[in-house]
């Protein structure tokens, strides 16, 4: 059997959060859910609440995956992620992190091996607790048409898509789970080379 897969979508619990552009990583991870149920119309349940995560099981080929969205709100996201880390064994290479990016154009997507936060509460948190930031991320874009560097970035990311926006974000979120089934099927540097723009294409080194 092929080593587990930890598969993480931040965003914030609750109705009022619910399409917002700071929830992208869960709208990705329900997608996924979707997508890899062998009934889509009664997909897998994430809903077994473990280190203060909704949790769910799926298989990727013969590839267990965990998938997880914290419950802590954004900006405590590395305190579940670690726990689920260390609960599981799971090897932080084998993890990647599903988020929001308001340096990338709403339809856009981009994978790295590491890095820093970019500003991104939740991944700041995954990085503060795991103390180290070498481990994988999928960076979904969610600057629109009208977001201006400098304003507000709390209000804007917390606010919903513009409905020109959900038309464009609609098929990146097909991408981004085929991009997760690359990574767990076949590496870092697979996913980074098919689903990255040519100029995008880092060593995983």
């Amino acid at each position: 059997m092929a080593e587990a897969a930890l598969v993480v979508g931040l965003g914030n619990p609750g109705d009022r959060y619910v399409g917002t552009r700071h929830n992208v990583g869960f709208e990705v991870l329900d997608a996924l859910v979707r997508r890899l149920s062998a009934d889509p119309a009664r997909p897998t349940r994430v809903d077994r609440l473990d280190c203060r995560a909704l949790t769910g099981r799926l298989r990727i080929g013969d590839t267990p995956i965990l998938v997880a969205k914290p419950q802590t709100y954004m900006n405590l996201s590395g305190e579940s992620v670690k726990g689920l880390l260390v609960k599981h064994a799971i090897p932080r290479e084998r993890m990647i992190v599903v988020s929001d990016d308001v340096a990338l154009p709403v339809g856009r997507l981009r994978i790295r091996p590491s890095g820093s936060s970019g500003g991104q509460k939740g991944l700041q948190s995954v990085i503060d607790c795991l103390g180290a930031d070498d481990f994988p991320r999928l960076r979904i874009g969610v600057a629109g048409d009208h977001f201006r560097p400098g304003e507000d970035l709390a209000d804007y990311v917390l606010d919903r898509f513009s409905k020109s926006e959900r038309t464009a974000l609609a098929p990146v979120l097909g991408t981004a789970c085929e991009a997760i089934e690359t990574f767990v099927a076949e590496g870092i540097d697979a996913a980074m080379n098919r689903f990255n723009r040519p100029s995008e294409i880092v060593p995983a080194g």
